[in-house]
């Protein structure tokens, strides 16, 4: 897909947009400059702090694990949810919308990853390169790729993981369903 670096900038209009209660975002428009906006793809959008150090600077962060709306939609929704749904932060105020920087990453359709112990599965993942959904009974979450950044060791990164989907840090042992993807990761310039 051609030019990518739109993403964040139609991310920013779509938290402008709150803003100002008023709408800044044609979609028609917006489809017929950039065709592949009408594909079905999923996406993260991530919010960063700026001059923060790295690890405490998330402000949010909301996506979706496997396409089923348009790019267009999911980018504008998943934005806008990153913003003022994320559980973990207070909603975005507007005198924050200037120190945030925002990323897109589109993502690859999942596929499940056959292992057979903790071990295999460390020959097999690659790091900074797989996102990883954890699955285990009904529990469930996701690091993308970016997250090897700042959890670059395999160990610490599954335990963050276990942690998040709400299970014990060592839940790897208990054997959990994985599934990989990779992401086109979009900065704002």
């Amino acid at each position: 897909m051609e030019n990518l670096k739109i993403l964040p900038k139609l991310a920013r209009l779509s938290i402008l947009e709150e803003f100002e209660g008023k709408k800044l975002i044609d979609k028609d428009e917006w489809i017929e400059k950039y065709p592949f906006l009408a594909e079905k793809r999923a996406c993260f959008v991530t919010l960063k702090k700026k001059n923060m150090p790295r690890g405490s600077n998330l402000r949010g962060c909301i996506g979706s694990i496997l396409p089923y709306r348009p790019l267009i939609e999911d980018v504008i929704e998943n934005a806008k949810a990153a913003a003022f749904g994320d559980p973990r932060f207070e909603p975005l105020r507007p005198e924050e919308f200037d120190e945030i920087e925002i990323e897109v990453s589109v993502l690859t359709i999942p596929e499940k990853l056959e292992y057979e112990d903790v071990n295999d599965l460390r020959q097999k993942i690659r790091p900074g390169v797989d996102g990883v959904i954890l699955q285990l009974a009904n529990h469930q979450a996701t690091f993308l790729p970016s997250v090897w950044e700042e959890l670059p060791n395999f160990d610490l990164f599954f335990a963050h993981l276990c942690l998040k989907a709400g299970l014990a840090g060592d839940c790897l042992q208990y054997h959990p369903v994985i599934y990989t993807y990779q992401a086109i990761e979009v900065k704002e310039d």
